[in-house]
């Protein structure tokens, strides 16, 4: 292919982890793809930039996914370093096979690999395993300390902030409108509503999720079964009491798990019972 013919599409790539880390902003990535692109005489086609998300998985990138869709827009596909692409070995293999099926060509600038030879092919394999393996050991810590953390009561886990609290100086506060959503879907489904009818309810009074998003059944279910609600944090089997204000009281969240336990479909259903006194 005559190099003055290749239309390149640039993807670039930040996780939240990596926003931290020197040399891995999106403009910096962006500044060397287009210097390679220039001194290559590549004309480039269209930039695709996600920002804050892993490279593990691909259904939740939009401007990846958008890239794959317009391929008949790109001749090469360039990225600063492999691991901007993908950490996960799978994902990456069937990705190199969509585009050979259209006669793609995929760049790596920093490892400087081809992929039309077959040791070019392999060398780019056994790298991006290496890239698959940090980023599976970086899940076996996080969850080695998330449990160690719920084995010594040492606060709160992971990085959602639940529906009705906001989390301020390292605690969890009252979210005064939130927390009366919260205290209403209590008391509608001890009114006998379903968890489909009272997200129903939700959605028709353009009352939105934490996230700004529409209620769904899923949604009401992880609010009733939460023991946060009334001052406990859960993970796994551990179950431990907190500091943080409450917004329901024990004995009405034990008469819903109750409820619900009868409802479910499940031989034995995740629900608490927790102290009332």
């Amino acid at each position: 292919m005559d190099a003055k013919s290749i239309r390149a599409a640039i993807y670039t790539r930040v996780s939240t982890d990596d926003q931290a880390k020197e040399g891995f902003s999106l403009g910096a990535q962006l500044d060397k793809l287009r210097s390679y692109c220039k001194a290559r005489d590549w004309k480039i086609s269209g930039e695709y930039i996600d920002d804050g998300y892993s490279g593990r998985y691909t259904k939740h990138r939009p401007a990846y996914n958008k890239m794959m869709q317009e391929m008949e827009k790109w001749d090469a596909l360039l990225v600063i370093k492999m691991d901007r692409i993908h950490r996960n070995s799978k994902n990456f293999m069937q990705m190199m096979e969509d585009l050979n099926k259209e006669s793609k060509e995929f760049v790596s600038m920093t490892e400087s690999l081809d992929t039309g030879t077959a040791m070019g092919r392999f060398v780019m394999d056994i790298i991006q395993r290496i890239a698959q393996l940090e980023s599976e050991q970086i899940g076996e810590r996080v969850y080695i300390g998330m449990k160690q953390k719920a084995k010594t009561n040492s606060g709160m886990l992971g990085f959602n902030i639940p529906y009705g609290y906001n989390y301020i100086d390292n605690k969890l506060r009252i979210n005064e409108d939130e927390s009366k959503n919260v205290k209403e879907i209590f008391k509608l489904y001890l009114d006998n509503f379903s968890m489909k009818k009272i997200a129903e309810i939700l959605n028709k009074k353009n009352i939105p999720t934490k996230n700004n998003k529409t209620w769904a059944s899923q949604t009401i279910a992880t609010i009733l079964k939460n023991p946060l609600y009334c001052g406990y944090l859960h993970w796994e089997e551990h179950l431990n009491k907190s500091n943080h204000e409450i917004i329901i009281e024990p004995n009405i969240f034990n008469k819903v798990q109750k409820i619900i336990k009868q409802k479910s479909r499940k031989k034995n259903p995740l629900v608490f019972e927790l102290p009332e006194k």
